[in-house]
């Protein structure tokens, strides 16, 4: 893509965010909802500026915290439905049993509670773009409907007997290897086929140099900003910004400079991850965990979550099932863990 239109995005990039971009750092280049200079970036880039100017679905994979929701907004933005709505939904957050009542709406009575007719998000999305995001975590009987719906752009409310049209785009997102998904059952292939129109490769932040540098100064450089700071890194956090895997990606490095940011009088240190994750991990043998007498329930609970999700692959639906809880709940405790690991909103 020649550099005058990043250069452009760039320019519209500091319209919309104002002082945010203003703050970002030289070489770090700006593409729609996105920020990175590598080859890696550059590439998808390139890629989202092609399928942003056609109606083609695209199914966008990658590793948490890697912004495949920032990439399905950039492509939206991007494309002539732009002054439409964006809907993002996180199919895994959403109990199987209700899943189709949200993406296709439902008539007065259709099943309790049901206590008037409701549009889905399918017709909320009309114009716009629909975002399905970890759409590996639906079923494959609501799959089936949702294939139906992209191929036909038609569908019915649960209990209505009229069809109705959307004009929805839908973007589409999965954590998983998609082949995988379909050999492991969790992935209709017809309906792989049909996403992956375009498919996109959302890139691990260990892929991309030089980003991990640029990326977290932007983000201090937003901190000191919104706090009328002029806080710095030390040497030891650049050095953990090279060295550091960042398994979570983008999501974990913003969230870790946050914490960092807060403890800091005046130069920023990030300590490396792996040495405080070492320190309070709980001692594991085989499929056992070891919760240390006096451990707070809480924090108990939450030990035995993490070791079941690790021991289940990630698999989340595997881990609830062992568990013993619902998908929903499961999501919920994930996500408050998250947050109080990273002291700031995501």
């Amino acid at each position: 893509m020649p550099s005058k239109d990043l250069e452009a995005n760039g320019s519209e990039a500091s319209r919309e965010t104002g002082k945010r971009a203003a703050s970002k750092p030289a070489g770090l280049k700006a593409y729609g909802s996105l920020f990175g200079s590598s080859d890696v970036m550059l590439q998808l880039y390139e890629q989202i500026e092609r399928v942003a100017q056609t109606e083609a679905t695209a199914l966008i994979v990658g590793e948490s915290g890697t912004g495949k929701e920032l990439i399905a907004r950039t492509i939206h933005d991007r494309s002539a439905r732009h002054d439409g709505p964006f809907i993002a939904v996180n199919c895994g957050a959403i109990p199987d049993s209700l899943i189709e009542a949200e993406l296709f709406g439902h008539e007065k009575g259709s099943f309790t509670g049901a206590a008037q007719a409701r549009g889905g998000y399918f017709e909320h999305a009309s114009g716009g773009t629909l975002f399905l995001d970890e759409v590996t975590e639906m079923s494959p009987v609501r799959q089936v409907k949702l294939l139906r719906a992209l191929e036909t752009g038609k569908f019915f409310r649960v209990g209505g007997t009229d069809e109705i049209v959307s004009n929805a785009r839908v973007i589409a997102a999965t954590n998983r290897d998609p082949n995988m998904a379909v050999k492991d059952n969790l992935l209709r292939e017809d309906l792989m086929y049909r996403l992956a129109v375009f498919p996109l490769r959302a890139p691990p932040l260990r892929e991309r140099g030089s980003d991990r540098e640029l990326l977290a100064q932007h983000f201090l450089d937003e901190l000191n900003a919104d706090n009328n700071a002029a806080k710095t890194f030390s040497k030891g956090a650049l050095d953990t910004l090279r060295s550091y895997n960042w398994p979570g990606n983008v999501r974990e490095m913003k969230n870790a400079v946050y914490r960092a940011f807060i403890l800091a009088e005046d130069i920023v240190d990030l300590p490396n991850p792996n040495v405080a994750q070492r320190a309070k991990r709980a001692p594991v043998n085989g499929d056992a965990v070891n919760v240390w007498v006096g451990t707070p329930l809480a924090e108990a609970q939450r030990q035995i979550i993490l070791a079941t999700l690790k021991h289940c692959g990630g698999d989340k639906k595997r881990t609830a099932k062992a568990l013993g809880v619902s998908l929903k709940t499961l999501y919920n405790r994930l996500g408050t863990y998250e947050t109080e690991e990273s002291g700031a909103p995501q």
